[in-house]
Parts: structure tokens; C-alpha cells; sequence
């Protein structure tokens, strides 16, 4: 059975500055795999290159065993793959709705982007109260779930989250985690970027560890959960 997505010795540079370094991994349909580690390990830049907003110097990368490395980013989610990248990056002037609206840019489905809508608004109670407002009013978290909502809006078969978490009040990331997990078990496959190792490996089928660009462990999310070098070095535990 061929992985929904496979990135294979992958290495991206930005000049001179090699960022990842030789990765390879595979999701399959409905799982969720996560990337944890340190700032500038090669994380986002490893999703920036999938989602085809960066080339790669080599490797591959395969969607439905069909090669993207190099092909533009709206040709990418249009074959079904979304990009929910960090820093939210809605469009502060615009209202929630139409920010909604944007991530199904490549539909023709009227009535199923209106359904995809009303979900989305009961998905996140508080967007649909505030359809019409300025998407730049929102609380940091509210707009981390407008940015999801935005990338669902898309219908992926494949959700990328890019560090979901950063900046959230406890309330708001245990808000936007439960999210997650409920995606999780209507079969949505994500591949999550997130800082709090112990929310990402909670929910993951599967993990990697990424050090200075490349994985230097791998395993289920429970297996890192309890592996001793792991919760030394993200768990914060002696």
C-alpha cells in the first residue's frame, strides 16, 4: 500500500545554509505523525517544502505516490493538501468569513463550501458569532482557529498544523488540541509541528525527532512519550 505522503532524503537550503538534511518519512491515510524539536531543528521549513512554498536542493517529495517537489503551492492543495503555517497568517482586514472563504479558492461546489462553513462555525462557535468582524480583532487563539478552519475549507486529505499551540493561553491550546484529536478521529491525516512535545506525541500515531535537520528518532507517539532522552530534552524532565 503506497504512503499518502512520502518525503524521501529531502534537503532544503536557504544559500549557503543547509536547513534539512537528508529526511526521509511516510504518513499513511489517517494517521497523524508529528515533528517536535527545538527552534531552527528544520521543522517548518521541512512543511514549507512539502506545501511547495520552497524547492528543495534535492530528494523527493510524493503525494498519492505522485511526485510534488518543485510543482507551485496552489497546484499542491488543489491536489489536496493543506497548509496551516505558523504565525496563522489570516488577513487582518478581512472579515472571518471571507478569511473562510479564501481556503476554498479553488471550489466550485457552492453548496458544499457552504456546508464546509456552517461546520467550520460549529466547529469554532465563536467565528460564526463574529462572521462579519475584522478576522484582526480576534485573541491569538481565536485566530489560530481561524487559520484552521480556513486550511479545512480546502477539504484536505492531508492537514499540515504548524506549531497550533505557540502563544495560546493553557485554555485556548487545550481548546485547539482537542480540536486536533477530534479531526484525528474522523479520519482527517495530519502532520503536526508543534513545541509542546507532550500534546504532540499524545496524539500521534507516529513521531520524529528533528535535531539541527535531520531525525535523529523515530517511533510511536507513546513509545517517544517514554523514551528517557526524549523526556529529558522536551518533556523537561530529569
Amino acid at each position: 500500500m503506497t504512503a499518502l505522503l512520502e518525503v524521501e532524503d529531502l534537503r532544503v537550503a536557504y544559500g549557503k545554509i543547509e536547513a534539512v538534511k537528508g529526511i526521509s518519512f511516510s504518513i499513511e491515510a489517517g494517521q497523524v505523525v508529528s515533528l517536535i524539536g527545538t527552534n531552527g531543528a528544520g521543522k517548518s521549513t521541512t512543511l514549507r517544502t512539502i506545501s511547495g512554498l520552497l524547492k528543495p536542493v534535492s530528494g523527493q517529495v510524493r503525494f498519492e505516490g505522485r511526485r510534488i517537489d518543485g510543482t507551485p503551492a496552489n497546484k499542491i492543495v488543489g491536489m489536496g493538501l493543506a497548509h496551516s503555517p505558523e504565525g496563522r497568517r489570516i488577513f487582518a482586514r478581512m472579515t472571518i468569513e471571507e478569511n473562510l472563504l479564501l481556503g476554498a479558492f479553488l471550489r466550485r461546489d457552492q453548496a458544499g463550501i457552504q456546508a464546509d462553513m456552517d461546520r467550520a462555525y460549529e466547529r469554532f462557535p465563536i467565528l460564526g458569532e463574529r462572521r462579519k468582524q475584522a478576522a484582526g480583532t480576534l485573541s491569538g487563539g481565536e485566530q489560530q482557529m481561524l487559520a484552521m478552519g480556513r486550511a479545512l475549507m480546502s477539504q484536505p486529505k492531508l492537514l499540515m498544523l504548524d506549531e497550533p499551540s505557540m502563544g495560546l493561553s493553557p485554555i485556548m491550546m487545550q481548546k485547539i488540541m482537542s480540536t486536533i484529536a477530534e479531526l484525528r478521529d474522523q479520519g482527517t491525516t495530519i502532520l503536526l509541528v508543534e513545541q509542546n512535545a507532550q500534546a504532540a506525541l499524545s496524539l500521534a500515531d507516529h513521531g520524529h525527532v528533528m535535531e539541527v535537520g535531520r531525525i535523529s528518532l523515530s517511533g510511536t507517539g507513546q513509545d517517544l512519550l517514554t523514551d528517557e532522552s526524549v523526556r529529558k530534552a522536551y518533556l523537561g524532565e530529569d
